[in-house]
């Protein structure tokens, strides 16, 4: 599903050049969840957007479901990052003044697929997270788990093949937290590959693979007893 060899990446600053990611090899089979961690500076974040296909890399190779993923122009990569990815953000991203189904069924506007259509998916995809009654609330109106739970449908809406989320329990409480991970685990029982960006240990230990980073490189790779978060709920 994804296969990254010997990827590198810098950042010029002036005269200086950075160098972020220096040789990462990392795979991800269909159907697996994956933690990744670092503490800042380790690379993580750059690796997460060079697998969403929101920045480039220098040299190496990043394929996803076969396709090589290399010096897309704006157009492409929106292409493929609709077709292929879904995200789920610390801060959720909702749009203020649209409703519940509305940011849900903002990836399938982007596909063009008709008003009614998007609305009956909307409301499905609203249902499987638990917020089905919620549908027409604004962002103001729902608590922080109920906003990452229309982030998580908003994520599904287009099928796509991976989910990347960022700290996507990161502005939640414990116990809200581990509903959200109760809800990915459930995603990802269903088939679903997943990535989880994590600095919290127990987050990372409710995905079945743990990878680690530091000053740009995999330090650690290892598959993991994963803890079911309905435990903790």
């Amino acid at each position: 599903m994804i296969e990254i060899k010997d990827l590198h990446k810098s950042y010029r600053t002036g005269s200086n050049s950075l160098h972020v990611l220096k040789g990462i090899n990392f795979s991800v089979k269909e159907g697996e969840l994956v933690a990744i961690m670092g503490s800042s500076g380790s690379g993580k974040s750059t690796l997460l957007n060079i697998l969403g296909m929101l920045d480039g890399y220098d040299t190496g190779s990043y394929h996803l479901d076969g396709v090589l993923i290399k010096d897309l122009n704006e157009t492409k990569a929106a292409n493929y990052r609709n077709k292929f990815l879904g995200f789920i953000f610390q801060s959720f991203n909702l749009i203020n003044y649209k409703s519940a189904w509305e940011n849900v069924a903002l990836p399938l506007y982007y596909q063009r697929i008709k008003r009614k259509e998007r609305k009956d998916r909307a409301l499905h995809h609203l249902e499987t997270v638990g917020l089905k009654p919620w549908a027409e609330h604004l962002p103001s109106e729902l608590s922080g788990g109920q906003k990452q739970r229309v982030a998580i449908a908003r994520a599904m809406a287009a099928e796509p093949k991976v989910l990347l989320a960022d700290e996507p329990t990161g502005a939640l409480d414990s116990v809200t937290s581990h509903e959200v991970m109760a809800l990915i685990q459930k995603i990802n029982d269903e088939g679903r590959t997943i990535l989880v960006v994590t600095h919290e240990e127990d987050i990372a230990h409710m995905c079945k693979r743990i990878v680690h980073l530091k000053d740009g490189v995999i330090v650690s790779d290892e598959f993991v007893e994963q803890q079911r978060a309905e435990a903790n709920v």
